[in-house]
């Protein structure tokens, strides 16, 4: 993130915003930049990436499922847009101690003794050590002690749109990024690289909140997608994983999606979709048949 601090001082913030007696390295300076950066970068990025996924991937007619809820976007919005500014505040504690050098980022392949080498490793490590730690920490987040505290809020959506991808209690949505920030504490890790996986986690996020269930055929038993992720959110105690279903076959929490078993959500919403327009159209008759049959008997 010193990297985005550096880009800020240098083109914005010391010579237009703060005063310039306030040094670029002071802790201060550095964690309200990081709060000011997060709170509106977040949001922005969260807006960005659900919209973007809402107007060309979603498929709307997942809104009529009798299980998608009245106003649900909205309410969706308000809890996300609600909770980022507190889970803003310990992800940037975070983010200062690796600006200030507590971290294991480098700047340079040459930093790493595996040269151009330590990039598609870290990748792979980050991937793995991150869905690993998630998928204890989500499935300790349906202990009964604690879902109903934190992770609850997030289960209000059985079928999500992007926009619930970070609509989470402030506490649980910190809990699950942890392993994203504390990664770099603990490997090297290339600083660009840090930042494009950052960015990624985000995209991958709402990816899985979008009802888009196309994955390749030979990547089906692997990748732990929006199928399997929907399926988590209606049955609640399966598909923890985040990225693949390594961790829920070695936990035993795995479960085939519904939909690749051909039971769709989407033909679901279709066929309530036209039940509620049958009875609309057979009450509209019957309301009709009992206007005319009182016109054809009101006595003058």
């Amino acid at each position: 993130m010193d990297l985005v601090l550096d880009v800020l001082d240098t083109n914005l913030l010391t010579p237009h915003v703060y005063p310039t007696s306030w040094k670029e390295d002071d802790m201060t300076r550095q964690f309200t930049t990081l709060m000011v950066l997060m709170n509106i970068g977040g949001v922005v990025l969260y807006l960005v990436a659900a919209s973007l996924n809402y107007y060309f991937i979603f498929d709307h007619r997942l809104m009529n499922h009798p299980l998608f809820l009245k106003n649900q976007i909205r309410r969706e919005l308000k809890v996300a847009l609600g909770s980022i500014p507190y889970m803003s505040f310990p992800t940037c504690l975070l983010f200062l101690a690796e600006v200030r050098g507590y971290s294991r980022l480098y700047d340079n392949t040459s930093d790493s003794s595996l040269g151009i080498f330590s990039i598609p490793l870290s990748v792979f490590s980050f991937l793995f050590f991150t869905d690993m730690a998630i998928y204890w920490i989500h499935r300790w987040l349906h202990h009964p002690s604690v879902y109903r505290y934190l992770h609850k809020t997030h289960h209000i959506w059985k079928v999500p749109t992007p926009f619930a991808s970070h609509a989470f209690h402030p506490a649980d949505g910190f809990l699950q990024s942890v392993p994203y920030h504390i990664y770099p504490f603990l490997f090297p890790l290339q600083k660009y690289v840090y930042l494009l996986l950052f960015l990624f986690v985000n995209f991958w996020t709402v990816s899985i909140h979008d009802g888009d269930y196309r994955v390749p055929e030979s990547l089906k038993p692997y990748i732990n997608g929006s199928a399997h992720h929907t399926d988590h959110h209606l049955f609640y105690n399966y598909n923890y994983g985040q990225y693949f279903t390594l961790w829920d076959r070695i936990g035993g929490s795995f479960r085939t999606p519904s939909v690749f078993e051909g039971k769709d959500l989407i033909d679901e919403a279709m066929q309530y979709q036209l039940k509620k327009e049958k009875k609309s159209e057979h009450n509209g008759a019957t309301e009709n048949g009992s206007t005319s049959n009182g016109v054809r008997h009101r006595k003058p």
